[in-house]
């Protein structure tokens, strides 16, 4: 890996009071554990309707450590297993969640909760976002 690739990750929604959340607070709380950067692209998945899908997208404003938050928010992501707080510095939801089956990830052996954490090459990301930006028509 060289020191310019840059990458993005996929981080699934579980269920719609925590995808709600993630919007109304541009937060996302994770337990995966990966060197979280600012400025770094992440997919927002989730099972819909139409199977496993991209609901959205954010790029990382922030990043804090357990000990950084405030202290309700410390211990709501200990009682969930959260190692960190994700701030988006820009957030979008897609009108029609687009479909993992349909995109570059089809043939992904990693499907369902194997794609959580899964870090893509910039390039496959932004062809991902452009896919998805079509499929809204």
């Amino acid at each position: 890996m060289s020191r310019d690739e840059r990458y993005g990750y996929i981080l699934r929604i579980t269920t719609e009071e925590w995808r709600d959340q993630v919007y109304e607070l541009k937060k996302y709380y994770t337990g995966v554990a990966r060197a979280w950067k600012r400025d770094t692209p992440i997919l927002l998945a989730m099972k819909t309707d139409v199977g496993d899908s991209f609901i959205g997208y954010g790029v990382v404003g922030r990043v804090e450590q357990l000990w950084e938050l405030p202290p309700e928010e410390e211990a709501y992501c200990q009682e969930n297993n959260w190692r960190c707080a994700l701030t988006f510095k820009s957030l979008f939801s897609f009108e029609k969640p687009y479909p993992i089956k349909e995109s570059i990830l089809s043939e992904d052996p990693r499907k369902g909760s194997f794609l959580h954490g899964a870090r893509l090459p910039e390039p496959q990301v932004e062809a991902i976002l452009e896919a998805a930006e079509d499929y809204q028509g």
